[in-house]
């Protein structure tokens, strides 16, 4: 940990640190997935779902630059690179065969479901050490991915 004058003790901070880094991990990867679909989406839906992807994708390389600001703050190195993020995701590759929408809907939602699930676990997590501000951080970005599913699974249930 690096020398900062943030007033939480520096084992609380290591282990806050951790926490982001690892939901950072995940961010990327989503943020990597999502640009995937983006790229490669094709049919009748096509300009609305490549158009909602970028969206996704630009919310969630906003959370992921905040994120690792704040492992930052905290005293610590962030873990960004795309290799470091690969590494320490906890996703599953996204499905190169996925051609058609559904199967691009379906990999996005399942993903994003997960993130979140990730974001809610990361909230108590940080409560519990004693730091609100990255709870925030981690509400913030739970209502956000909430937000995205409900997009995606809209087009996957109409």
């Amino acid at each position: 940990m690096n020398p900062t004058r943030n007033d939480l003790p520096e084992s609380t901070r290591a282990k806050v640190a951790a926490l982001l880094n690892d939901r950072l991990a995940d961010l990327l990867d989503l943020h990597s997935q999502v640009k995937q679909a983006h790229w490669n989406i094709k049919g009748p839906s096509f300009i609305a779902l490549h158009e909602l992807f970028d969206e996704i994708a630009g919310s969630l390389a906003e959370h992921a630059d905040t994120t690792a600001e704040r492992a930052v703050q905290l005293g610590a190195t962030a873990r960004g690179t795309v290799r470091l993020a690969a590494a320490a995701s906890s996703l599953p590759e996204y499905p190169q065969a996925a051609t058609n929408q559904g199967a691009h809907l379906t990999a996005l939602a399942d993903r994003l479901a997960a993130v979140g699930r990730s974001a809610q676990a990361a909230i108590e997590t940080a409560a519990k050490l004693g730091d609100t501000d990255t709870a925030d951080l981690f509400t913030a970005v739970s209502r956000s991915l909430d937000k995205h599913l409900w997009f995606v699974e809209s087009h996957l249930q109409g």
